[in-house]
C-alpha cells in the first residue's frame, strides 16, 4: 500500500470539512470502483481512495491521524484497514461503503415495513359516441385483497407470526466471502421466510398463509365525455391491498375507442364527408347533416365545388378537461353517377353543349376520338 498523504489521495487540503472529504470520495469513487473501472491499477487506487476516507471522515481517527501520521503508537497504525480487521472488515464490504456513501447508510429494508400495494391496469372499449358523451359502468377487477380471515397476518386466527429464527426477523441473510479486497459480506434474501421476517406455523386456512385473497371486485367507473382514444383515468386506491398495513395501489382505466362508420376525430372537432349531387352544387341546397347533437340544415350555395368544408360551430365533442366543445367540419364530396337513364343523358349532352364542350358517346377508341377533335376542321 502506498504511504502517500491521505489529504494528497483525495485532493483536499487539510482544514477541508466532513463534506469537502465525502465529495471527495464520491468522486474518486465513481471512477476507480472496480465494477466500473476495469484498468488493472483501478481496485488499487478505490483502495486506497477509501482508505484515505475510512480515516479522515472519523474525527478521532482524523485527530490521530494528523498528530501521529499513519504510525499511531496507541492504535498500531491504521495499516490494518478499518479497524485492524483488513479491507472491509467482517462486516463491512463495497455495497456498504457504497450505500454508507450514497444512499445515507440504510442498506437494510425493515421487512415489516408497510408498503403501497402494486398498481394494476385495465382496458375499455368505448363506441365514439360512448367516448364523445361518457357514461358510468361497472367493471370487474380480478385482484388481490387482504385476507378477511386473518386480517393480512397469514397466520390462523387464535396464532400470530413468530420471528423467523434463521435471519432474526430482518428478512435477510448474509453471506461473508473473501476477496483479493478482504472480506466482503454479501446480503440476500432469507429463503425461509421469503424476506418477511416471519415464520408462520399455524397457516390460515383462507389464505395459506399469503395474508391476500384473489377476488373479481366490482368497481364502478364513470368515463368522463370527450376522453380519446389511448387516454387514461386513474382510480386512486383501486389497485392490490398494500403489505404490513400500507396503503393500496391504484387502478388505471386505458380507453380504447371503436372507429365510427361515417364521423372521424381531429382533437375535439368531429369531421364527416357528406355526399351531394352535382345538381346540388350547381344550384345550390339545403341539405340535412347528421351531427351527434341530432340532424341541422346546412346551406349549400350554388356552385360549390366538390371539397368544400362547412363548420357547424358547438356540434362537436366536449373538451375532456372542461375547455369549451369541439365544432363539425363537413367536407362536401360531389358524388358521379355511376348508372343514368337515357333522358338523364340527353339532359347531360345538352348541358355540356351549352357549356360550349361536345360529348362524345361513341363505341370509337380513344384515338379515333382524338383525331376527330383535332382534324374535325380539315
Amino acid at each position: 500500500m502506498s504511504k502517500r498523504d491521505y489529504y494528497e489521495i483525495l485532493g483536499v487540503s487539510k482544514d477541508a470539512s466532513k463534506d469537502e472529504i465525502k465529495k471527495a470520495f464520491r468522486k474518486l469513487a465513481r471512477k476507480y470502483h472496480p465494477d466500473v473501472n476495469k484498468d488493472p491499477g483501478a481496485p488499487e487506487k478505490f483502495k486506497e481512495a477509501t482508505k484515505a476516507y475510512e480515516i479522515l471522515s472519523d474525527p478521532q481517527k482524523r485527530a490521530q491521524y494528523d498528530q501521529f501520521g499513519e504510525a499511531d503508537p496507541n492504535q498500531g497504525g491504521f495499516g490494518g484497514g478499518f479497524g485492524g480487521q483488513g479491507f472491509g472488515g467482517a462486516d463491512f464490504g463495497f455495497g456498504d461503503i457504497f450505500d454508507q456513501i450514497f444512499n445515507g447508510g440504510s442498506r437494510r429494508r425493515d421487512p415489516n415495513a408497510p408498503r403501497q400495494g402494486a398498481d394494476l391496469q385495465y382496458e375499455m372499449s368505448l363506441t365514439f359516441e360512448e367516448a364523445a358523451f361518457g357514461k358510468t359502468t361497472n367493471i370487474r377487477i380480478p385482484k388481490e385483497e387482504t385476507c378477511t380471515t386473518c386480517h393480512g397476518s397469514g397466520a390462523k386466527p387464535g396464532t400470530k407470526p413468530e420471528q423467523c429464527a434463521h435471519c432474526h426477523g430482518t428478512g435477510q441473510l448474509n453471506q461473508e466471502q473473501n476477496t483479493p479486497f478482504g472480506r466482503v459480506v454479501n446480503r440476500r434474501v432469507c429463503p425461509y421466510c421469503k424476506g418477511t421476517g416471519k415464520s408462520i406455523k399455524h397457516p390460515c386456512s383462507t389464505c395459506a398463509g399469503t395474508g391476500k385473497m384473489k377476488v373479481n371486485k366490482k368497481i364502478e367507473v364513470k368515463v368522463p365525455a370527450g376522453i380519446d382514444d389511448g387516454q387514461q383515468i386513474r382510480l386512486s386506491g383501486q389497485g392490490e391491498s398494500g403489505v404490513n398495513g400500507g396503503p393500496s395501489g391504484d387502478l388505471y382505466i386505458v380507453f380504447a375507442v371503436r372507429p365510427h362508420k361515417y364521423y372521424q376525430r381531429s382533437g375535439d372537432d368531429v369531421l364527416l364527408d357528406v355526399p351531394v349531387s352535382f345538381a346540388q352544387v350547381a344550384l345550390g341546397d339545403e341539405i340535412e347533416v347528421p351531427t351527434l347533437h341530432g340532424k341541422v340544415k346546412l346551406k349549400i350555395p350554388a356552385g360549390t365545388q366538390t371539397g368544400t368544408k362547412f363548420r357547424l360551430r358547438g356540434k362537436g365533442i366536449k373538451n375532456v378537461r372542461g375547455y369549451g366543445q369541439g365544432d363539425e367540419r363537413v367536407t362536401v364530396k360531389v358524388v358521379t353517377p355511376k348508372h343514368i337513364s337515357e333522358e338523364q343523358k340527353s339532359l347531360f349532352k345538352k348541358l355540356s353543349a351549352l357549356d360550349g364542350n361536345e360529348v362524345d358517346d361513341s363505341d370509337a377508341s380513344f384515338f379515333d376520338k382524338m383525331k376527330k377533335k383535332v382534324f374535325k376542321g380539315d
